[in-house]
């Protein structure tokens, strides 16, 4: 819920406000979302915000849905064939059609199934990990190349401790609060917003913000900025 509230607020705050009923989002209101930004230059930047903030799949013997694709029924395989859960579920699918999943072979499915899913579902969240800390570790040697340089990007993140920016390159950096030093910043955490307590400048999702690289840590894959003047 919280990783939808700021999309709606990122969203509407770009132009594209999205419409909730009971204070949640129906997946066809993400897709029309998808189709607004379609060619925009919003586009590579929301789409992946829309993805990350929608809660993470998992592998299961019950069939739930999609919510993404707003599907009641859904069975999950790529092709071409990449991961395990896809060659598992191929084998159910011939069996089914070629007459041959028998009550034996049913049984034998419903033994080893939940945790087929479960070993699925961890090296999968173990494989995205490894490559999220790759992709982390790879921007800061590149950012590394960048210090003293000017950027602009927008504002993908606020917390108490900094103002998150991504750059059109999807790199991502934070301007510490600490180091805000031209007024006392508050943060406003139901809007995520920030709000200096004597200038009432304030940060909000989306804005388009000017950055220098100030500081890269390539062992922690750490990236600072501050703000232009």
């Amino acid at each position: 819920p919280e990783k939808m509230k700021q999309l709606r607020l990122l969203a509407a705050g770009m132009g594209y406000p999205l419409k909730t009923g009971k204070e949640e989002i129906h997946p066809k209101e993400l897709q029309k979302l998808l189709d607004k930004i379609e060619g925009t230059q919003a586009e590579s930047y929301l789409s992946r915000l829309t993805l990350r903030s929608m809660k993470r799949a998992v592998y299961q013997t019950d069939c739930t849905g999609h919510f993404g694709l707003a599907c009641r029924y859904y069975c999950h395989f790529t092709s071409p064939i990449r991961r395990y859960p896809d060659l598992q579920i191929h084998r159910i699918i011939k069996e089914q059609l070629r007459g041959r999943l028998t009550e034996e072979r049913k049984a034998h499915y419903a033994a080893i199934l939940e945790g087929v899913s479960k070993q699925a579902s961890t090296t999968e969240r173990r494989a995205d990990e490894a490559e999220r800390t790759t992709e982390k570790v790879k921007k800061a040697q590149y950012m590394a190349e960048h210090l003293g340089e000017q950027f602009e990007g927008v504002i993908s993140s606020i917390t108490a401790w900094g103002i998150y920016v991504e750059l059109p390159n999807t790199v991502e950096g934070m301007i510490p609060v600490a180091e805000m030093l031209d007024d006392y910043y508050i943060f406003d955490q139901e809007h995520f917003t920030m709000i200096g307590e004597h200038t009432h400048k304030t940060f909000v999702l989306g804005q388009s913000v000017k950055i220098e690289v100030e500081r890269v840590d390539t062992d922690a894959a750490n990236i600072d900025f501050k703000l232009c003047k």
